[in-house]
């Protein structure tokens, strides 16, 4: 890996029931772990049980059914070794934030865990080929390391896939130079830096992959949806806990469940302290 890594790196992939990050569940998950110091690489593959029916559409693209997973085990059973294997690293994938990522908090949150990502770095290698050179996942590989995807949609050499487009994309880019969209040729946006990544690879707009949450330019979060929406999210549950209450108990992702309590709690600290 040629980026420098201050904190172990995890890309992973993710194959689903369906595509609906909140009521889908995960099939088959794996992982290939850059350990911070140069340490070897290590790598998780597992197959889930879901316990939910498979789509046929889901189905028509892992060909992965019912009939494989019948005796794996269900995903609080591999939790925890989930969990203890990503530890504190920051996250990569292909599409991860807007499908991996939120699915893996939402089964977390299924089994008591609170998979926290306030302190993690992702970086989205989509977005760094879409950004760049729109196209798919097997078109990156071809584009970027003149490669033909196999086995597409297996989850492990999705990852695998993934990784070839990374370490592609920062030999392509970094230290070039570049042409934007309006043709003005300049330094690349892309360096071997993961908080510059993180920043590329992520809409610092919205606090979670659903958008129900956004980010103002002052730094205040705001709802991005309903009878509230640009309003300051903090005042509004502070002072409508029905609200507050009817998000914590409907279908809302874990990301947005976590944040209204955390931003509930910060505006009630901030109120007790100017009222002393």
């Amino acid at each position: 890996m040629t980026v420098t890594l201050d904190k172990d790196l995890c890309f992973f992939d993710i194959e689903s029931t369906g595509l609906n990050v909140l009521r889908d569940r995960i099939l088959q998950l794996a992982i290939i772990k850059y350990p911070k110091n140069n340490k070897p690489v290590e790598e998780l593959s597992l197959l889930i049980n879901p316990g939910v029916p498979i789509s046929e559409e889901a189905f028509q693209v892992h060909g992965i059914s019912a009939k494989d997973l019948a005796n794996k085990p269900v995903f609080s059973q591999v939790a925890d070794k989930i969990n203890k294997f990503i530890g504190e690293a920051d996250l990569a994938g292909y599409n991860s934030n807007r499908f991996d990522i939120p699915m893996l908090i939402e089964e977390f949150a299924r089994v008591g865990i609170d998979f926290d990502m306030s302190k993690r770095r992702t970086i989205d290698v989509q977005r760094i080929f879409y950004k760049m050179e729109p196209r798919t996942l097997k078109a990156a590989l071809r584009f970027y390391c003149q490669k033909e995807l196999v086995d597409a949609h297996d989850a492990l050499s999705d990852v695998r896939a993934t990784i070839s487009v990374f370490e592609g994309q920062l030999a392509k880019y970094v230290g070039k130079e570049v042409e934007n969209e309006d043709g003005v040729v300049g330094p690349s946006p892309i360096t071997a830096d993961i908080q510059q990544l993180h920043d590329f690879t992520n809409d610092l707009r919205f606090v979670d992959a659903t958008q129900k949450l956004r980010v103002e330019k002052d730094g205040t979060v705001v709802f991005n949806f309903g009878k509230y929406e640009g309003k300051p999210a903090g005042e509004v549950l502070y002072n409508d806990r029905n609200y507050y209450n009817w998000i914590i108990t409907k279908e809302f992702s874990s990301q947005v469940k976590q944040a209204v309590k955390s931003l509930l709690k910060d505006y009630a600290n901030k109120m007790d302290k100017d009222n002393r």
